[in-house]
This record gives structure tokens, C-alpha cells and sequence, in this order.
């Protein structure tokens, strides 16, 4: 058994035995054919994964790892908002005809800002600190930027990553407003695994631990019969990440540095429907 299963089990049912339902509130998301999207959740869900005993991810169901990393370096390296430079079509329900996303995620990593130590944007500030400044206590970024959310055809979910270096270990905590438990946990905690392990790397740092803080942890309606399958499925031990030692610098990383040793899970059965 993953620790990754035995935290998202936990969450899951914690969320149905005692969350809160909004079946009787005008809620925002809905599903393709019109239908409101209504969730039971619970709130402020902390979670601690030590990566540096295993990688956080499923085995009850499915993650798909290679287009988890490929979004994170859609986002986190290339700095886009154009899906046309994604290779999956998870952000087609937010794309315009131009294919952008607004000024959403990526763009807003990839705004430069001014430091003493000349023009940055939000990734090379943090690239920069853990090298020059490691101790500091203001590694961090943020994405929900107030005057850009008219321009964004979707707030940012995942929002905000705070780095600390404890000894020679990088530890962030990922804040998010909002998750949708059975579509995007799992792919979120792996993401931003392989972002503390990417920035690790090219700091001559360890990985330590993730720290995921979701405000609203939800399930949708649509989405408990699937997860209740889940909850009867075979449970594996957690998979070995190998990267590619080799890259020192994080713009040279690519989804093929990336690998699963023994990644044993069970797929999906039927697609999950994405509430929009």
C-alpha cells in the first residue's frame, strides 16, 4: 500500500462520512449537459508526503504520470497559457479559439518583476534564492494575482508554493483553494512532488517533505460511485522515481528525465466527467 493511497482513502471517506453537502446552493460549476455540479467537502485538508521515503502517488487507480509532468512543465517551465504547447487536452474547456487560457497559471510565472539583482520572473527568483539565499523565508510564488482575474478564464486552483530549506533538504508547501478530490488530487501531489525534486536537483539539495493545504477538499456527486469502486481495489507499493541525474539546469528538464520503476495500479474503468 502507497502512502499516497492510504492519505487519499482517508480524505475520501472522511469527505463522505462528514463533509458538507451544496446540494441546496446556486453553485457555479456544472457538468457538459447543463447539470449543476454539486460536491460534498470538507475544509482546510493538510497533507504531509515525505519524499524522500517514497513518491506520492496512486496505485488504486491510475495517475498518468507523463502527462502529470508534461502540464507541470507546460506551467512551471515553459511559463505558457496557450494549450497548443500542451500535449494532453485536460485545459481544452478553458481555451479560447486562439487556444489561451487568459492571463492564467504559466503567464503569470513568467511575468518579470524587478529585484536589486536585476529582472526576474517568479520561477528564476526561486532558482536564483536556492542558490544564493537558501535560508531565506521568502522563497515563495503566487499566481493569484487580483488584477488579472477578470483576464483569466479560470482562477488558479493550486495557487501558491512556499520553499524552505531545512539543512541540506527543500521542503514547499502548495496552497490551493480548491480540489477536485477524485479527478485532481492524486495529479496535483504528484506534480508538485516532481517540482520539489526538479528544484532539488539543480540546487544540490535533497528532497524533503510536500506539504499539500487544500481549502476545499470536494467530491463530486457524479464522481462516488467511481471512487467507491477505487476503494475495492488492489493496493500496490509505491513506485521508484528515477530522474535523470544528469540535468543541472531546470530548463533543460523533459518529460523523458522523468520515470516510474515498478508502478503497479489499476486503470480506470470509465472516464471521469471534469466538471467545467
Amino acid at each position: 500500500m502507497s502512502y499516497a493511497d492510504k492519505i487519499f482513502i482517508e480524505n475520501c471517506t472522511n469527505i463522505i462520512e462528514n463533509g458538507y453537502w451544496d446540494t441546496d446552493l446556486n453553485v457555479r460549476p456544472h457538468w457538459a449537459d447543463g447539470t449543476p455540479a454539486h460536491t460534498v467537502k470538507n475544509f482546510c485538508v493538510v497533507n504531509r508526503y515525505d519524499l524522500s521515503k517514497e513518491f506520492p502517488i496512486l496505485t488504486i487507480r491510475k495517475t498518468f504520470f507523463k502527462s502529470a509532468v508534461d502540464e507541470l512543465l507546460w506551467i512551471w517551465q515553459k511559463k505558457s497559457n496557450n494549450v497548443k504547447d500542451l500535449n494532453s487536452h485536460i485545459w481544452d474547456s478553458w481555451a479560447d479559439e486562439t487556444g489561451s487560457i487568459g492571463k492564467a497559471y504559466g503567464y503569470q510565472l513568467g511575468v518579470k518583476h524587478k529585484y536589486k539583482e536585476g529582472e526576474m520572473d517568479q520561477v528564476d527568483r526561486v532558482l536564483y534564492d536556492l542558490k544564493h539565499n537558501p535560508s531565506s523565508r521568502r522563497i515563495m510564488t503566487n499566481i493569484y494575482t487580483f488584477q488579472d482575474l477578470n483576464e483569466m478564464h479560470l482562477y488558479p486552483c493550486a495557487y501558491s508554493m512556499t520553499f524552505n530549506v531545512t539543512g541540506n533538504k527543500l521542503n514547499g508547501i502548495l496552497n490551493q483553494r480548491s480540489n477536485d478530490m477524485v479527478v485532481a488530487n492524486n495529479w496535483n501531489v504528484v506534480q508538485y512532488a516532481i517540482l520539489i525534486h526538479m528544484f532539488a536537483q539543480v540546487s544540490g539539495l535533497e528532497v524533503g517533505e510536500l506539504v499539500h493545504v487544500i481549502a476545499d477538499a470536494h467530491i463530486y456527486d457524479r464522481h462516488i460511485p467511481a471512487l467507491k469502486e477505487m476503494f475495492t481495489h488492489t493496493q500496490y507499493d509505491a513506485p521508484k522515481l528515477v530522474i535523470n541525474k544528469n540535468v543541472k539546469n531546470f530548463y533543460d528538464f523533459t518529460v523523458d528525465d522523468f520515470k516510474l520503476e515498478d508502478y503497479k495500479s489499476t486503470p480506470l474503468t470509465d472516464k471521469l466527467e471534469v466538471a467545467i
